[in-house]
């Protein structure tokens, strides 16, 4: 009926004999969030549907609070420590952070900028003063760092915020180019590009993550060339597939990441001569085409996962965006070894 302009639903219960069957109940720990013609959606189809992209989000929001929760606790123990010894907290981080900094040198700032030089954006001399500040900033941040570990090692620091629940990818690996053994309990699948400046900062990182694990991890390439970015980046990824064609996809891999980006692709067959290619049968492959359509086929894969950016890593389909640092894949790999059979 409809009085004042608004619709009311009269509800009538049907005599028990005449009763609607029950709704089906979610499934076992899952909340329901919407109900259709009675059939409910629950908060775990929704999370599955999400995938990686809610994941993500997620694991960014984890990782905000856990830095700050970090900060917290560090400031509390200097305090706590400052009181105990009966100083002004700045006193105290004065004798064991400011105390101990050592001046940044030229030779520092130069050796920064060389090895940094792809990423930045101006020549040296506009950058030192800059560069400079970042270094003695840095330096702080580790010596403060290394005073609250310190200081955490002796107190009793009970941590109860929990990361979120993990959501794991299905990724395919059938022909992608991939070291370590195929019976690895965790298998790293990297989705990058050859001319990504943040992708070539990780390069060694997985190479000291495959010393110090050996067969227990596998590493798998898979392509994700943002040509709008990165020029050259999907003929770069064009070349590496043929390079695979002939057993030679990591060394190719490897000089692609060593040397300049090269846009035009001149380079790429003296590469594959020095590296012990068929060089005919190489640039045939190149100009055929042929590898495009597995490289296409790897960034729909990626962009299915939510992963629009490089370099993106799944460890064992759980996802690690970003050049990472070494301890990050560590603490992922451990934990994976850990539930690993």
């Amino acid at each position: 009926m409809l009085i004042a302009g608004i619709a009311v639903v009269v509800q009538m219960r049907a005599p028990a004999a005449l009763a609607q069957p029950a709704s089906p109940s979610p499934p076992s720990g899952s909340s329901v969030l919407a109900d259709v013609d009675g059939v409910p959606i629950t908060a775990d189809e929704v999370t599955k549907s999400l995938g990686t992209a809610l994941s993500r989000l997620e694991q960014q929001v984890y990782e905000m609070k856990r830095q700050r929760l970090d900060a917290l606790i560090g400031d509390r123990l200097i305090a706590r420590e400052a009181a105990r010894r009966g100083v002004p907290v700045s006193e105290l981080v004065e004798r064991e952070v400011r105390a101990k900094l050592q001046p940044v040198t030229d030779a520092d700032v130069e050796a920064f900028y060389e090895a940094n030089k792809e990423r930045l954006s101006a020549p040296l001399p506009e950058l030192r003063d800059r560069i400079r500040t970042y270094l003695a900033n840095q330096q702080a941040a580790a010596h403060r760092d290394a005073f609250v570990n310190a200081l955490r090692a002796r107190a009793n620091v009970v941590v109860h915020l929990t990361p979120p629940p993990t959501v794991r990818a299905t990724i395919s690996t059938a022909g992608a180019p991939a070291l370590g053994a195929p019976t690895a309990p965790v298998t790293i699948v990297e989705f990058s590009d050859f001319y990504c400046p943040y992708c070539r900062q990780v390069v060694p990182v997985l190479a000291q993550l495959r010393a110090r694990y050996g067969d227990k991890v596998r590493l798998v390439y898979k392509n994700l060339p943002l040509e709008n970015l990165h020029p050259g980046a999907t003929r770069a990824a064009e070349a590496a597939q043929c390079a695979n064609e002939q057993g030679k996809f990591w060394a190719f891999h490897d000089r692609l990441f060593t040397e300049p980006p090269d846009a035009s692709g001149e380079k790429f067959a003296t590469w594959a001569g020095e590296l012990g290619l068929d060089v005919p049968r190489f640039e045939q492959c190149v100009t055929s085409g042929r590898a495009r359509a597995a490289i296409q086929k790897d960034v729909e894969e990626a962009l299915a996962l939510g992963a629009n950016f490089t370099p993106a890593f799944f460890v064992n389909g759980q996802l690690l965006s970003g050049a990472q640092p070494l301890d990050a894949f560590v603490r992922v790999i451990d934990e994976e070894l850990k539930r690993t059979p």
